[in-house]
């Protein structure tokens, strides 16, 4: 039964995905979009990230999401209501630079991995003696590490957050005419 659940779960996520990249309604992506996110929350709680599971559906699902769609929703009527046509072509001569691009970002990810010796890597070997049980407590685990040992790199990675906060509100508002 698991494994039905885990390959639900992974087919909806490469679905959507594709469906979000290819559909040209953008409130469809958004959706669709948003079924990717909590499909990829599923897989966490899967691979027993429990903590990860929680912060996708919270900031990614609950936040970035709405984010998206108040910017549909504020964004220019004239471009909503007038779209351009499109043309009759599925792959046009603008774009093979992309094609091109990505297929040897490609070659590159296929020519690493095949370089790589994944058995001799110290973490993999080690990985035997740190396997997860479903009854571990990550959560409780990244919440002692957070305020104690990493408490400086998380502050710092707020105060980013929030200096990137401050410059899309600059970004954001209206110049006065003066």
């Amino acid at each position: 039964m698991e494994q039905i659940i885990f390959y639900f779960f992974a087919a909806m996520v490469l679905v959507s995905a594709l469906l979000v990249v290819a559909t040209r309604n953008l409130v469809r992506s958004i959706f669709l979009f948003f079924i990717t996110l909590f499909s990829m929350a599923g897989l966490f709680v899967f691979a027993l990230a429990d903590f990860v599971a929680i912060t996708q559906l919270v900031i990614y699902v609950g936040g970035v999401l709405v984010l998206m769609i108040f910017a549909f929703l504020l964004s220019n009527k004239q471009i909503l209501d007038d779209p351009k046509p499109l043309s009759s072509k599925i792959i046009g001569i603008h774009f093979l630079p992309g094609i091109f691009v990505a297929l040897l970002f490609f070659a590159v990810l296929i020519w690493s991995v095949s370089l790589a010796n994944v058995d001799q890597l110290n973490w993999v070997a080690g990985a035997e003696a740190n396997t997860l049980k479903p009854s571990d407590n990550t959560i409780h685990f990244i919440g002692i590490n957070l305020m104690t040992k990493y408490l400086l790199p998380f502050e710092v990675v707020s105060i980013f957050l929030l200096m990137a906060l401050i410059g899309a509100a600059h970004l954001a508002r209206k110049e006065r005419k003066i």
